[in-house]
């Protein structure tokens, strides 16, 4: 089978609630890390989880309740609630690559289906206005980026900042490596299999960046329609 690469953005009204749907569908050891966080906190967790499972659930044509989590980090192992989403069913790994990311309150999906053997994925939205502080460029950029932002003002600066930003996030996701790599280290103009996801192609609005990195280095057109789906 074919994979596909399907991409979704919730916005923050339709992400799910907490209750009463969390402790049927989410697993034990999902609800105790949850039970762990201050409220506003597990509230956007457990949102993220819900949302995530109910998305892998539908690509994969089960019910969200027959997923049990299986998050993968690179550095603790598997089972270790953190690092790359992913599931099993019945016992066997489901076939399928999962990232999400949030900003703004927006939830961006993203799934590749049946995936190649060690396929990896990453995928970031980030929102301009949180990149205007002072030493960004310094923090987060490498010389050539800096280079590149440099003529740019106002909100034409925060929106490239931004979209580097989220290719380095994608980047970094897809590898695993997260900010234990320096992103100003990580030149992301023109790494293979990475790319900025437009906003008629993540459902996303015109204002937040996002970007998406693939480890086959392919980047295949996503289609217009309502499920931006589009066979890899």
């Amino acid at each position: 089978m074919a994979s596909r690469f399907v991409v979704r953005a919730i916005p923050p009204f339709l992400l799910p609630p907490q209750a009463p749907t969390a402790g049927a569908e989410l697993d034990t050891s999902e609800l105790a890390r949850a039970a762990a966080m201050a409220p506003a906190v597990r509230a956007v967790f457990v949102a993220g989880r819900l949302a995530q499972r109910r998305f892998a659930a539908e690509l994969l044509g089960v019910p969200a309740g027959d997923l049990t989590a299986s998050y993968r980090c690179p550095r603790c192992g598997p089972d270790a609630g953190h690092g790359r989403p992913g599931y099993t069913l019945a016992g066997v790994p489901a076939p399928l690559v999962l990232s999400l990311s949030r900003a703004a309150g927006w939830t961006l999906l993203a799934a590749v289906t049946d995936p190649p053997p060690g396929f990896l994925l990453g995928v970031d939205v980030e929102d301009p206005a949180r990149t205007g502080f002072a030493g960004f460029a310094g923090v987060a950029l490498t010389a050539a980026e800096q280079r590149a932002v440099a003529p740019l003002h106002g909100d034409m600066l925060l929106a490239a900042q931004a979209r580097l930003w989220a290719r380095k996030e994608a980047w970094l996701k897809m590898t695993g490596e997260g900010l234990r790599t320096s992103p100003a280290g990580l030149d992301v103009t023109a790494l293979p299999g990475l790319a900025d996801l437009a906003p008629a192609r993540s459902g996303l609005p015109a204002h937040l960046a996002a970007a998406v990195a693939r480890s086959d280095g392919t980047l295949p057109e996503l289609a217009g329609d309502p499920a931006l789906e589009q066979q890899a």
